[in-house]
This record gives structure tokens, C-alpha cells and sequence, in this order.
């Protein structure tokens, strides 16, 4: 563990470092980082949609501005790296567009193969009354290569049958699971940052450092650069120096740098408090949470019709 890196500003790429942080245009950051440097990179760029760190553009001007980072990431990536971009839904006038959607062709045409699309779905976020509320965000990952790093091992979650056990075959009556864990799979259930989230900063659209750990212990080895284009408050640096590995990122609002660098010195000193990697989900009813309880009574609701299949079939005792 790097534990008493000094945490400061950067000018440059440095491979000498540890941690970067750089305050400016990402683009610039990338121009002096080398080509093939960078084992992984993982960011949750911009949505568009007028965030107080974005200007929102036009969705033309969107996609070139996005293009133009992506070309630059791809250049600096290892032959046997990843790019992991974590997007959601553009709106306009009240249209969904989905961004991974008009985004996937820009990685494609430079040459990058799609290894999943997975989805991080979460309980909390804003309650639409045109539409189902949105409770989910996709992370897309791409290689540059069919020779890429994935580890599986460090990433795997219990078992649903750990004792389920091989009927037949020259394996009968051994154990069928793997003993550290099953593959997680492609849709992710991991609370977002909220307002009662140990994480929670003053950054809007912050992702917790959960998400992006099973990224980097999947995706890269210890002592590899790990990059973030769109930093934030330092997410991807504080999960990269958790697990041994290098970080670097940039942004362009000084007050989400101040946070960052806060963040990421308790970090180094063991101190930074997350929500641990496999903890399960929050249920408030197992909790025994009073507010779980309806203070009213249902009265006047129609109730909901059941399937024809469902008024038809007939149940018996015996």
C-alpha cells in the first residue's frame, strides 16, 4: 500500500508518481501521457444534461467532444487494457436517448471490441411522473485486444447453492460450485451515492468506490496506471491506491479537486470510510425499519386485475 504518497496538483503525467491529480481539460492531461501506458481506463463522463460542472451542447457538439477523449484514451491504452465508460440516458424534452447507445460506434471505429455491457442497477434517484423512474446506468467495456487482462477470482460473489452437488456423470457427488465464488455477472446491484450514503459528498452524480473496485481488480494488476478522465472527487484514484494500483485523473472544478485530494490522503492513512465491496443491499423490512409501515389504509383502490391464466387455475389440499 502507498501509504505515505503525497497527495498534490500535477502538471504533467509522471510515471514516477503514484497518484495524479491534474485541475484542467482532460485532453491536455492526456497529450503527455504516453502511448500504451495506461492498463485501465474508467470514467463517468458528463451526461449532458446541465449538471453544474457541464455546459450543456447540442447532442452533435456532445459526441464530437466525447469523441475527441475517447480517440485520446484509446491511444494511451495498453494493447491488453480496457475502457470501461459508465454512462446513462441523455434527456431531451423529455426523450430518453441512451449515450451508450450513440457512443458504442466511436469505440468500435477505432478499433475496440465490446466484452460486456453491464448494468448497474439502484434503488434511489429521481421519481419521474411521465415515466417509469430510471433505476439503472449501463458500464460498457471495451478491449483493445482479444489478449486483455480480466481477472475473475478477486471479484467473484457467494454462491446461491453452494452445496449443490453433480447428479451425474463421472463428477457425480462432488460439489459443482466454484469454492470462491460465482462469476457476478452483467446487471450489478450496488446502491447508488445518495444523501445517507457513507460516501456522499457535495458532488451530484458521485459513483460509489464499490463499482469501480470490482473494475480495477478484474481489469489490471497491481502497480498498473489506472485513468479517469473525469475525475470527480477522486472516486477511481481512492479505489486504484486501495488495491495497490496507480492513479490518475483530471478535473476541471478546483472545489471536486479539494474533495479528491481530502479523499484520498484518508485513503492513505486507512481512514477513508466506504461501503465495503459485497455487502449486501439494504432491506429495510428484515431492518425492522418502522417507516416500512403505511401510516394510512387502502381504501377506494381498485384492485389489480389478475392474469387469465391466474383467474382460471384452481387450487387444491391435496
Amino acid at each position: 500500500m502507498f501509504h505515505k504518497e503525497r497527495v498534490e496538483i500535477s502538471e504533467k503525467f509522471d510515471p514516477r508518481k503514484k497518484n495524479i491529480l491534474y485541475q484542467g481539460d482532460c485532453l491536455k492531461l492526456l497529450k503527455g501521457i504516453p502511448d500504451k501506458s495506461l492498463q485501465l481506463i474508467v470514467t463517468s463522463p458528463p451526461y449532458n444534461i446541465g449538471k453544474e460542472y457541464e455546459r450543456k451542447l447540442k447532442l452533435n457538439q456532445y459526441i464530437e467532444q466525447q469523441a475527441a477523449v475517447i480517440k485520446e484514451c484509446v491511444r494511451a491504452l495498453s494493447s491488453n487494457g480496457s475502457i470501461c465508460w459508465q454512462v446513462g440516458n441523455y434527456v431531451d424534452n423529455g426523450s430518453i436517448i441512451p449515450l451508450d447507445a450513440i457512443l458504442y460506434p466511436i469505440f468500435v471505429d477505432l478499433g475496440l471490441k465490446m466484452r460486456n455491457r453491464i448494468v448497474w442497477h439502484f434503488e434511489h434517484g429521481l421519481h419521474c411522473s411521465k415515466r417509469f423512474s430510471g433505476r439503472y446506468e449501463t458500464v460498457n467495456w471495451f478491449t483493445k485486444s482479444s489478449d486483455y487482462v480480466f481477472n475473475l477470482d478477486p471479484i467473484r460473489i457467494p454462491q446461491k447453492y453452494p452445496g449443490k452437488k453433480y447428479f451425474k456423470g463421472p463428477n457425480a457427488g462432488k460439489y459443482s460450485c466454484n469454492p470462491l465464488g460465482k462469476n457476478p455477472g452483467d446487471v450489478w446491484i450496488i446502491p447508488n451515492v445518495k444523501s445517507n450514503h457513507v460516501e456522499k459528498t457535495i458532488h451530484p452524480c458521485q459513483f460509489p468506490v464499490e463499482l469501480i473496485e470490482r473494475l480495477i481488480l478484474s481489469m489490471s494488476n497491481e502497480g498498473d496506471w489506472i485513468f479517469d478522465p473525469f475525475l470527480g472527487t477522486g472516486t477511481t484514484i481512492v479505489a486504484a491506491l486501495r488495491h495497490n494500483r496507480r492513479g490518475v485523473g483530471a478535473e476541471v472544478e478546483r472545489k471536486y479537486i479539494d474533495i479528491a485530494i481530502d479523499r484520498i490522503e484518508k485513503e492513505l492513512q486507512g481512514v477513508l470510510k466506504t461501503r465495503p465491496m459485497n455487502r449486501p443491499v439494504y432491506d429495510p423490512v428484515k431492518a425492522g425499519n418502522s417507516l416500512t409501515v403505511a401510516p394510512w389504509t387502502y381504501t377506494n383502490i381498485p384492485e389489480q386485475p389478475l392474469l387469465i391464466k391466474e383467474r382460471k387455475r384452481k387450487y387444491s389440499t391435496l
